[in-house]
């Protein structure tokens, strides 16, 4: 008797997997219709501006703003230059380097800068070109 009712149970068991693991594997993440993320929520999150700065100008960001210095204008001869600005001693986070770019630091090509804190940013040596996700103003 106790053998039939613990069959019984296994079988049921085995059932219960069975359909889970099916639900599972053919279960649809997302469709074009009922997305898991919106395309304007990825479009507005995951832009970066195309920004120019003329030379002498500063660009500051908000804390949490994305830069990434792309070179010149191609209009400009020279190799888009540009420092770290800050108010204090501190600067950016080179997130590309794995370090901190102290004020007045160069501001290597193609890294990814974090601005940790409101108002700071880069100082335009040259003429220069961007890529910024983020608030930021120019000055």
């Amino acid at each position: 008797m106790k053998k039939v009712k613990f069959r019984k149970v296994l079988f049921i068991i085995g059932i219960c997997v069975v359909l889970l693991g099916a639900a599972v594997i053919y279960a649809s993440p997302g469709t074009s219709s009922d997305p898991l993320v919106s395309l304007g929520y990825l479009e507005k999150v995951a832009k970066f501006n195309v920004v120019e700065v003329k030379a002498g100008k500063i660009l500051t960001g908000k804390g949490g703003t994305e830069i990434i210095l792309r070179g010149s204008p191609s209009s400009s001869k020279t190799v888009g230059k540009a420092v770290i600005y800050s108010t204090d001693k501190d600067g950016l986070s080179d997130i590309t380097a794995g370090k901190d770019l102290r004020n007045g630091a160069n501001v290597p090509l193609n890294h990814l800068l974090i601005v940790p804190r409101d108002g700071r940013g880069v100082r335009a040596v040259t003429d220069t070109i961007y890529l910024i996700k983020g608030e930021y103003t120019i000055k």
